[in-house]
């Protein structure tokens, strides 16, 4: 599992899917959201601005990911 950190309270989905090189710009969010599954603690989201805080599991790509905020 790779750790995303974080400075902020929280990332959006959009900004999460450009840190972890799923997609190339924040235009593209959108798009990919409607074709891909991006599983959130287990639960399938489609929001570009869901907030993703510390200890939140994301699963995209067969690829999984926790946000850690980091002081």
């Amino acid at each position: 599992m790779k750790e995303i950190e974080i400075y902020t309270e929280y990332i959006t989905l959009g900004q999460f899917l450009k840190i972890a090189d799923i997609i190339q710009t924040g235009g593209e969010a959108k798009m990919y959201l409607s074709e891909a599954v991006v599983l959130i603690n287990g639960t399938n989201d489609t929001r570009r601005g869901r907030k993703l805080r510390e200890g939140d599991v994301i699963e995209v790509e067969n690829q999984k990911f926790v946000i850690k905020k980091c002081e």
